[in-house]
């Protein structure tokens, strides 16, 4: 399954590419907020969000005068999840590639996007020994060295420069593996991801 999303992932990528002779590309710096928490296959734990910020460089390339185009980023990312008495804190280099589609004037033009990303691992895979709140079992956490998911995004561009967005990021893959000491039973997590951003266009 994993492999089948990531080939989802790099066709996208090469049909960016493939079209790229006829479009309008613009660079930028991109960043933003995420509000992060995670959801289990069992109700292991109690996770709440915690925030962390991004940033990083984005390419945007819009095709004719039409309102449809792509844009592709490469973000250092902290993302994680809070639990009684731990806070997990991850960095990740995420890439996001969105299909995007535009419809307003130079003024104001509102958009939207959707599509794949993938985020690789960069500092806190560390194992994290956790005590519950309602048992005394002590319970290990493992991240993931990679995650992949969907980005969906509603925002708008102002003055034809300064964008300003809001994204769901819905994490595909485990993101992290929960297991009692003993290793008898194992849980995994998903990363659900709130991201205000804003991204300046040269």
């Amino acid at each position: 399954m994993i492999m089948k999303r990531l080939c989802f992932f790099w066709i996208l990528c090469a049909f960016f590419t493939a079209t790229s002779a006829s479009a309008q590309f613009r660079f930028g710096l991109k960043g933003g907020i995420n509000v992060a928490s995670a959801s289990f296959n069992k109700e292991v734990l109690r996770s709440d969000n915690i925030t962390g910020l991004q940033f990083g460089p984005m390419i945007e390339a819009m095709f004719g005068k039409g309102g449809i185009g792509f844009d592709l980023s490469l973000l250092y990312s902290r993302k994680g999840i809070k639990t009684e008495p731990e806070t997990i804190k991850n960095d990740y280099l995420e890439v996001p590639l969105n299909l995007k589609f535009k419809f307003g004037t130079p003024l104001l033009n509102p958009f939207i996007a959707f599509g794949p990303y993938a985020a690789f691992c960069v500092n806190g895979n560390d194992k994290w020994h956790l005590k519950t709140n309602t048992t005394d079992i002590i319970k290990q956490m493992k991240t993931q060295n990679f995650g992949a998911g969907i980005n969906l995004t509603a925002g708008a561009e102002i003055f034809n420069h300064l964008q300003i967005g809001v994204t769901y990021g819905w994490g595909l893959t485990d993101d992290y593996q929960t297991f009692e000491a003993k290793k008898v039973d194992s849980y995994f997590g998903k990363l659900h991801t709130w991201q205000i951003h804003a991204t300046f266009l040269f």
